[in-house]
């Protein structure tokens, strides 16, 4: 597994087990994790906690949403839902808030982040109830939210890029929301790939693909051959109709094949498509390593392709 130069001391410092062996150890780990972080703090914007309620008629709870504003803005600002990756299984509000902060001061939009139920405890469809409702919840009070309806894009990393490239097939057969744009960074896409980068990343320090199978396998149950192409993207025939898409892949990551067969199928069904391949990097590398030059440049990289998408470049 050819790792960037960059990334080699955090992958050293890496322990040699999964994550997802002990789930409540791994949440426990990342809340602790999350609590040494210094609070954001940036006058540049604003955040809110609030709950998405499902509009009349709709079944599922309500659920909790964090909104980031920038400062002093005034108007129909665009908005991006952001869904926080973790396997389906880890992951809160609060997992994601520096990408939250930095994608709102940098894009100039209002950013919604989606706390949707997780696995194995609720299992699939939970997790994509949860973001269909804060969809059609922000749609439906765009006005009240200050969000241009016609400017709303979808973003998530590993399993939030899963949930959002399934909401973007669902508008689209449904008629709406509106979605102007999905972004997809390091997307799990498919629970039936095998072999390829499943098989060749193989190292214990990161996510690799005997991780990927016990996860999809909580998300979506064992005996999960006719899972719905709304959890398994991959799985749809059609993509035709669906908006412009920035796909992120890692060299390093088990995810990658999967990645790059859906961005060649978006671009075979007409569908626009920036892809952004990372040479040497691991799953998630932005977060275990954010202080280096690749994880910052790959930052600045979809802020800009979201920022463009959404000013209409």
């Amino acid at each position: 597994m050819y790792v960037h130069p960059d990334l080699e001391p955090a992958l050293a410092g890496l322990p040699e087990r999964s994550m997802f062996g002990d789930i409540p150890r791994a949440r426990e780990g990342m809340r602790r994790a999350m609590s040494t972080r210094a609070p954001y703090g940036d006058p540049r914007l604003s955040i809110e906690d609030a709950v998405a309620t499902p509009v009349p008629g709709a079944d599922g709870p309500e659920v909790p949403v964090r909104i980031y504003r920038p400062a002093g803005a005034e108007g129909a600002l665009p908005a991006v839902l952001f869904f926080h990756g973790g396997g389906f299984v880890l992951g809160d509000l609060d997992s994601g808030d520096r990408n939250c902060a930095h994608m709102c001061v940098g894009t100039g939009a209002v950013v919604i982040a989606v706390d949707y139920r997780l696995a194995p405890e609720h299992p699939c469809p939970a997790a994509l109830t949860d973001a269909w409702t804060a969809l059609r919840w922000t749609s439906a009070r765009a006005a009240e939210l200050g969000v241009d309806p016609g400017r709303i894009a979808l973003s998530g990393h590993s399993a939030g890029a899963c949930l959002a490239a399934g909401l973007t097939l669902r508008a689209r057969d449904e008629g709406g929301p509106a979605i102007a744009f999905q972004q997809l960074l390091l997307p799990a896409l498919d629970d039936r790939a095998d072999g390829g980068s499943r098989a060749e990343i193989d190292d214990p320090r990161v996510l690799n693909g005997a991780s990927v199978a016990q996860i999809w396998e909580m998300y979506l149950g064992s005996g999960s051959a006719e899972a719905p192409a709304y959890a398994v993207p991959a799985r749809a025939k059609d993509l035709s109709g669906l908006p412009p898409a920035y796909v992120q892949v890692a060299g390093a990551d088990p995810l990658r094949d999967e990645g790059l067969a859906y961005a060649r199928r978006l671009m075979e069904h007409q569908v626009a498509v920036e892809l952004h391949f990372v040479p040497g990097a691991f799953h998630l590398f932005e977060d275990w390593a954010p202080a280096t030059e690749l994880a910052r440049s790959t930052v600045a990289h979809w802020t800009r392709a979201l920022r463009d998408a959404l000013d209409g470049k």
